[in-house]
């Protein structure tokens, strides 16, 4: 192993989660074996529960990188505990996808950014939570904010042991540059998808770029308003369903043909920058920072970031219904941290994930930092914010998409494999012609098959 000091980064990826970590960053895990370890979880914690204890712990975590939430947390956590360090590593997103069970296999972090969770869990290389659950009183919040983190012994997902905890509740939808929005005569949201569609129209008129998006490399962005198209064409719990694995669940059917054919429209339009499948997720960061595109397709994890760098310009919106008053949904799921089988420290790594839910300074770093609603109980604390921050927006989106029963998971996480080797070069040939919307989803669907019977 080497350390290394951490130096900040900008923004890498998606769904949302870590810039830099002023600890040591672990290098990369040793080959190893194939058996799968042996849970070490108790549900004897003695009088005072689960706890870091008052002996110095250092805490190993695999975490994603680019995204500032995680780091204010943990720098917080161990200004109130000072017993209690961090030793983070980072990759990005695919990368830790692809190296999820090895790490977890090799060397089994105390926390951990999981991906997909279904294999993982099945192969016994996570910690099941439901103990410390119990421990915490998590039991006591909405089922709703654990439901996700389930895994039945099938490895669907909704129903089984507890095998994770989400950081808060991060959701996508569409920023905007309100400059801009002026620029075309657009003075509020728009309220339907021909609506949106003729914005982006006027911008392209107007010699502005309608959406910077990322797609490039192992990172297919374009995911992002592909899977809000089809909850405004279809039901968002169909592709719940999909992406947890339920029997007979297929995301080739005709409401994501229709959203798919939507999509390819936006392409063939010139909407998306033209260098789409080569741009990452710091360059459409920059260019929407910088002035450069009217809209992105992005998650609320930005919110802070854009009441930083461009006060009061930010606007947020979730994807228009087909038609207005119409169903909407969008992807909203706990920022997921788990626990390895073998972690060394399970209790305070428990702790841990207990008192970003539950700690007032640690609930109003998830609103301020993380823009997004933090978990634990329904009349926990929550900070106030502006009311005409872009923090301010995305929550209120929120509380709109709560209300509409439309919130899915990621299409992303429907397997381990499914986002890098599927829906990542199906959607870049698509960009560059070499793919149909109807040849995207059938080899989506022939990939998750294989995927999941195998």
């Amino acid at each position: 192993m080497s350390r290394s000091s951490q130096h900040p980064l900008r923004p890498l990826l998606l769904a949302g989660l870590f810039t830099t970590v002023a600890l040591g960053v672990t290098a990369c895990a040793p080959p190893g074996g194939t058996a799968a370890p042996q849970a070490s979880s108790t549900s004897d914690f003695g009088a005072e529960g689960p706890t870091c204890g008052e002996e110095d712990v250092v805490l190993s975590g695999y975490f994603e990188t680019g995204f500032p939430l995680p780091t204010a947390l943990t720098e917080e956590f161990t200004k109130q505990y000072p017993n209690v360090t961090f030793d983070i590593r980072e990759d990005q997103f695919a990368v830790i996808t692809q190296n999820a069970p090895r790490v977890l296999q090799d060397s089994p972090p105390d926390l951990m950014r999981l991906p997909q969770m279904s294999e993982l869990a099945t192969d016994g290389l996570l910690l099941d939570l439901d103990p410390y659950a119990e421990a915490f009183g998590w039991t006591d919040w909405p089922a709703s904010q654990l439901q996700q983190l389930r895994v039945d012994d099938e490895g669907r997902r909704g129903n089984g042991p507890l095998y994770a905890l989400g950081l808060n509740y991060s959701m996508t939808g569409v920023f905007y540059n309100k400059t801009l929005a002026d620029q075309i005569g657009m003075t509020e949201a728009p309220a339907t998808l021909d609506e949106f569609d003729a914005a982006m129209q006027a911008a392209k008129d107007a010699g502005i770029t309608p959406i910077a998006q990322f797609n490039g490399g192992a990172t297919g962005g374009l995911a992002f308003p592909l899977q809000a198209l089809m909850a405004s064409y279809g039901d968002p719990a169909a592709i719940n369903d999909w992406i947890f694995q339920q029997p007979d669940a297929t995301i080739d059917t005709p409401e994501n043909l229709a959203a798919a054919e939507h999509l390819k429209k936006w392409i063939d339009a010139g909407y998306f920058a033209d260098d789409v499948n080569s741009l990452d997720y710091a360059q459409m960061m920059s260019r929407f920072i910088g002035g450069e595109s009217l809209f992105i397709f992005n998650g609320d994890w930005e919110s802070g970031n854009l009441d930083t760098q461009m006060p009061g310009e930010a606007g947020f919106f979730l994807m228009p219904p087909l038609e207005e008053g119409g169903q909407i949904g969008a992807m909203s799921a706990p920022l997921t941290f788990g626990v390895a089988a073998t972690a060394e420290h399970p209790d305070c790594a428990a702790f841990f994930l207990n008192w970003t839910a539950t700690d007032e300074t640690a609930r109003t770093i998830g609103v301020e930092v993380g823009g997004s609603h933090p978990m634990g109980p329904a009349d926990a604390f929550m900070p106030e914010v502006d009311a005409d921050s872009t923090t301010a927006a995305t929550l209120a989106a929120g509380a709109q998409l709560s209300e509409a029963n439309g919130a899915m998971d990621f299409i992303a996480n429907a397997t381990g494999a499914i986002y890098a080797q599927s829906w990542t070069p199906n959607l870049q040939r698509m960009v560059a012609g070499e793919q149909t919307p109807e040849g995207l989803l059938s080899s989506v669907q022939a990939d998750y098959e294989s995927q999941v019977e195998g």
